[in-house]
């Protein structure tokens, strides 16, 4: 039996007076990226300094003008890495750096000696709070957790002094998540008061979600509350640190930033330890969905894909929001019938607003199109057969062969399970173009009668065949070429046949364009119907071609 009385509910804030549930994003945050710190440190084998290098360059392509580059009190390869950023000069004037130590003396200056050169730099900062590590892990009350607080911020507040660039301070409460509301404020505002912070120079206090301990809307709420509580407000910058420990780390920072954070910590992809950090791209991309500019460069997806795997060693799931390769997939009969119809009707109405079912955003608008919205197995359905022979292929199916093709295609799914689009057109070719037995039609000359006002008929044509190898001719009238083909051929194979309907459209633009014609066919005595297709650069052949290609499929050349 699942032992769930082990576990007990972590406290929610009594806080009534909660307003972010009415608000909405309308911009972008500043974004600091932790890839190179937190993400490295999650990694099974961490990045050499190279790979390192790869990707910093690389994020500052992106957009992101903060990046905590490391450690570099913790190790040689982090301070080897941090000064060759400074030495090569990698770092753009406008992006600054980031770099963590803990609030201890010696590890504060290996830091500043890191940092030796640079123009302005974070300098964070941070111990933990929570009163179950204060209980268990360091044994130390309120008041001591607040001292080595305030010390390692006069250490870096006297080592700032001789700096000669600008220092800017960041403050965690680690494991802020689990700390007592009153107690972190106490422990932020000590902090803010020692370093002396300014509207002009303000502080960064960030707020992590070191562990997910609850539901989102109770991290939003601890978050509204100390922005509400904390003194001189315009001097803080208010930044979040979700991990994603309950699968919620993008909705708890989403609510954070309804709840007045200014800046989010996170990772390309949610790369972090035990689950993840919070994933900026997913939220950027949520943004972008939502017509808010996430003031990051990520229109090719596939680049930052490339770029990550490379570096991190560890591959993008298949689900994973707007990255992974089946996300923007219908497998689905119904979800492609949608997908299908939703496109064709933005098509029709010309629409300025991206608005088709399954599809939350187009996926050309990050680099996704030359990858499958629609991909067929033995789930799938007529929708998605005919969205496949569409996009890829220009044939725009007539409805009623929608699920006359589709029961082709759902067999061939059945015995081997998916279908590429390269092996659905073959069989389009085999089961209607290339159906040229037992009557294979040559040639035809079409004649107008309209110029005999005495005439029955306005058209009559001359059709050269082969009936089994055998080559035939046969004049015919009719009310044009359709109708006057038709009749020649029940007088021709002694057959009762009725065209129910006909559509035709062009397969491409140009001087060598072709036409498609689709004919929907009826064998009156046997009351059985299929449709035929035919293409050719002279519409009246294609119709033609079309007219035997479902003769032949109803089986009436043989009779």
């Amino acid at each position: 039996m699942l032992n769930y009385k082990r576990y007990k509910k972590n406290p929610v804030v009594d806080y009534p007076e909660r307003e972010w549930p009415n608000k909405e994003i309308e911009k972008a945050p500043i974004w600091c990226s932790v890839d190179l710190r937190d993400g490295n440190q999650a990694l099974i084998e961490p990045m050499v300094v190279q790979e390192k290098i790869e990707m910093f360059e690389f994020l500052v392509d992106m957009g992101f003008k903060e990046i905590e580059i490391g450690f570099p009190s913790a190790s040689q390869i982090e301070f080897d890495f941090l000064r060759q950023l400074i030495d090569r000069r990698l770092i753009p004037d406008d992006v600054r750096v980031q770099v963590l130590v803990q609030c201890r003396e010696e590890l504060i200056d290996r830091t500043f000696e890191a940092i030796e050169g640079l123009k302005e730099v974070v300098v964070h900062i941070y111990n933990s709070t929570s009163t179950l590590q204060r209980d268990v892990v360091f044994n130390m009350d309120r008041e001591q957790i607040i001292d080595i607080a305030i010390k390692g911020t006069k250490m870096v507040k006297e080592r700032a002094a001789k700096f000669p660039g600008k220092i800017i301070l960041e403050y965690s409460p680690e494991s802020f998540t689990g700390t007592e509301l009153d107690f972190a404020l106490d422990i932020c505002t000590a902090v803010q008061e020692t370093w002396g912070a300014t509207k002009e120079n303000p502080i960064i206090i960030n707020l992590p979600s070191t562990v997910e301990m609850n539901t989102p809307n109770v991290y939003a709420d601890q978050i509204e509350w100390m922005d509400r509580h904390f003194k001189n407000r315009e001097s803080i910058i208010l930044s979040v640190h979700p991990h994603n420990d309950r699968g919620t780390g993008v909705a708890a920072a989403e609510l954070a930033l309804l709840a007045g954070a200014d800046r989010v910590e996170g990772t390309l992809f949610g790369n972090g330890e035990r689950t993840g950090n919070v994933d900026i791209l997913n939220i950027a991309y949520n943004m972008f969905s939502q017509g808010v500019n996430p003031e990051l460069k990520i229109e090719h997806v596939n680049e930052i894909i490339e770029m990550y795997e490379r570096c991190v060693k560890m591959p993008i799931h298949p689900r994973h929001p707007y990255a992974g390769k089946l996300v923007f997939t219908a497998f689905s009969g119904s979800h492609q019938d949608a997908i299908n119809k939703g496109v064709a009707a933005m098509r029709e109405r010309n629409n300025q607003y991206w608005q088709v079912p399954y599809l939350p955003i187009d996926p050309a608008d990050i680099g996704r199109e030359y990858e499958p919205i629609v991909r067929i197995n033995s789930q799938s359905g007529k929708g998605g057969v005919a969205f496949v022979m569409d996009t890829y292929f220009g044939y725009k199916l007539p409805k009623g062969m929608h699920k006359e093709f589709a029961n082709v295609i759902q067999k061939v799914s059945e015995s081997k399970g998916e279908v590429s689009p390269e092996e659905i057109m073959q069989h389009f070719s085999e089961e209607y173009l290339e159906k040229k037995e037992p009557i294979h039609f040559k040639k035809i000359r079409v004649n107008d009668l309209m110029e005999h006002a005495e005439a029955a008929f306005d058209t009559s044509v001359e059709v050269t065949y082969t009936n089994h190898g055998v080559e035939k001719t046969f004049t015919a009238m009719g009310n044009g070429p359709i109708d006057a083909v038709q009749r020649g051929l029940q007088e021709e194979l002694d057959i009762r046949i009725k065209v129910l309907d006909y559509e035709e459209h062009a397969l491409q633009s140009g001087a060598n364009s072709k036409a498609a014609a689709y004919i929907h066919m009826l064998d009156a005595n046997e009351g059985s119907v299929t449709y035929g297709v035919g293409v050719s650069s002279n519409i009246t052949r294609a119709s033609v071609r079309a007219i035997f290609s479902a003769i032949n499929r109803l089986g009436l050349g043989d009779k």
